[in-house]
């Protein structure tokens, strides 16, 4: 699994030194930081720019690229005995998937459940989450039902992001809880949404359409923190 980028790349020596099979660098570093690094226990390739720019298929690379060992997705089943999970109903877009991902991950959230897809690439949203992923249980099921049925009969209470629901400021968050955010284009379906025990949304200062569900998400899941 390949990540590039300063601030992945940074996190994972940080937190996860271990998981870094092989470290390239295509930029200079000073001689006490290039020391620390070799201290590590990884393997550190020094390589052209014109190399960093074809293993990272052209994108930003910083000058920082790592081959870590693979992420293992979890089994969703695994977090029924969780407190607050978040679940993505039909969510393709990878740079909110990221998004979502390390903000749930700084604020809380103990596990993140992706539904109605089969599969996501998840090398490009462990680098769009900043290297959160690793530390993240994440799990794909393809059916969105078979997760929420299972949430509800281990005790959780539901709430779903719709503009039409009611103010999150009003609602009080059960202690078991999860969050559904539905898909960027559609939102939830009304099947999904019938499901649930509660629709909530963001009260808007302005009349506008709506947020960006990544920032959506992170508005709810700091607001649904149980106190």
């Amino acid at each position: 699994m390949l990540i590039y980028a300063k601030q992945p790349v940074y996190y994972m020596i940080q937190h996860h030194p271990q998981k870094i099979k092989k470290l390239y660098l295509a930029k200079e570093l000073d001689k006490k930081e290039y020391s620390r690094l070799m201290k590590l226990g990884f393997e550190i390739k020094r390589i052209p720019n014109e190399a960093a720019v074809k293993m990272s298929k052209n994108a930003n690379h910083q000058g920082f690229l790592a081959e870590i060992d693979d992420y293992k997705l979890h089994d969703f089943k695994t977090f029924l005995d969780k407190e607050f999970v978040v679940v993505l109903a039909g969510l393709t877009d990878i740079g909110n998937i990221g998004s979502i991902i390390r903000t749930a991950y700084a604020l809380g959230v103990d596990a993140i459940v992706a539904s109605g897809v089969k599969n996501l690439p998840l090398e490009p949203i462990l680098r769009t989450s900043t290297g959160a992923l690793i530390d993240m249980p994440f799990a794909i099921e393809r059916n969105i039902h078979n997760v929420l049925n299972d949430l509800k009969m281990s005790g959780f209470s539901s709430y779903g992001a719709d503009m039409g629901g009611v103010d999150i400021c009003q609602i009080k968050p059960e202690k078991k809880r999860v969050l559904v955010l539905g898909s960027e284009g559609e939102g939830l379906s009304s099947r999904v949404a019938s499901k649930l025990d509660n629709i909530v949304s963001i009260a808007m200062a302005h009349e506008f359409d709506s947020l960006n569900v990544s920032v959506a998400g992170a508005i709810l899941i700091d607001r649904m923190r149980y106190e």
